[in-house]
């Protein structure tokens, strides 16, 4: 048995891209898409039909100028997520304007109208998930979209005190970034060689897990942003994981055994009293990798909206 297959007996596998011919390949449960990859997906000829279709939506739906080049985005958006629906059983993560990650009452507007597209579709909501920001805005927008069964997955998560917010808000699912630690520490020479005890991303989402499972939480874990396999592996047995086309075919083709790393606590303990929005803020602030790495995901988000905007114009 191939370690792809091997993972799926103890995690829920999830493809991060939009390219519906790997998703097609590897067979996940759900995908997840972000700015950056909707981007690359759309400089692909063959799916330029996707930008054909937004720019009618938009100018039949009319409005002003600007209006009209978020409206082919955001039809942009659920359109390649209702073509990806058709190849998985399970959920499509859509991601809101990386714009609005400091606003929960635009957060919630933006949500509410990817919903709405999806619907307008015939998708119903249960298999979308709303991405966003692990910004306190945005934590608390998900908490709101929940009580109208909006699923939220809170993306960008590096810290601690962003984990424990996502619980206590009874997130439905967060992606905390193994990669993106794991390339701040490498980048500023704290850590020199590869172990599962050294990578300061294997062990973020390890400390989450044993937190969330001690604690009977809830919301799921879905580890995010990998650079190699051996970060994937030494987390198998987390509730889910997103991983690359590339990552998917080196598993694939790998066949040394695989076993479990990740297994939940079968002793519960009462969880802490909820963190407060000062609390979140002083704690989220004493851990420099994740305000830098939070800000840098949010601004890349937004150039690459940006881009894609841009493209639209053209067009429009």
């Amino acid at each position: 048995m191939n370690q792809l297959n091997a993972l799926k007996k103890f995690t829920t596998v999830v493809a991060d891209t939009g390219d519906i011919k790997s998703i097609c390949k590897y067979k996940p449960q759900d995908a997840t898409t972000n700015p950056s990859l909707i981007l690359q997906t759309m400089s692909l000829n063959i799916n330029q039909n996707f930008i054909i279709q937004a720019v009618q939506y938009a100018k039949k739906k009319g409005g002003l100028y600007e209006e009209q080049i978020i409206n082919a985005s955001d039809k942009i958006l659920v359109d390649l997520g209702v073509e990806i629906l058709k190849y998985i059983p399970g959920y499509i993560s859509s991601e809101v304007d990386a714009r609005l990650s400091f606003s929960k009452e635009k957060c919630i507007l933006k949500a509410r109208k990817i919903i709405d597209l999806y619907e307008e579709q015939g998708i119903m909501r249960n298999r979308v998930l709303i991405k966003l920001a692990a910004t306190w805005e945005c934590i608390k927008a998900a908490e709101e979209l929940k009580k109208e069964n909006i699923l939220c997955n809170l993306t960008l998560l590096f810290s601690f005190a962003q984990a424990r917010a996502c619980a206590e808000s009874n997130v439905f699912l967060i992606s905390p970034f193994v990669g993106r630690i794991y390339d701040w520490y490498v980048s500023r020479n704290l850590i020199d060689n590869f172990s599962k005890d050294k990578d300061p991303g294997v062990i973020s989402v390890c400390k989450i897990y044993d937190y969330y499972k001690k604690h009977n939480y809830k919301t799921i874990i879905m580890g995010a942003s990998f650079r190699n396999i051996q970060q994937i592996l030494y987390l198998s047995g987390c509730d889910r994981l997103t991983i690359s086309p590339n990552l998917l075919k080196e598993l694939e083709s790998n066949t040394e055994k695989l076993e479990r790393n990740l297994v939940p606590d079968s002793i519960f303990l009462t969880p802490p009293k909820a963190l407060s929005e000062e609390e979140f803020r002083w704690e989220h602030n004493q851990d420099p990798m994740a305000v830098e790495k939070l800000s840098e995901g949010i601004r890349n988000f937004a150039r690459d909206q940006l881009l894609l905007e841009k493209i639209l114009a053209k067009k429009m």
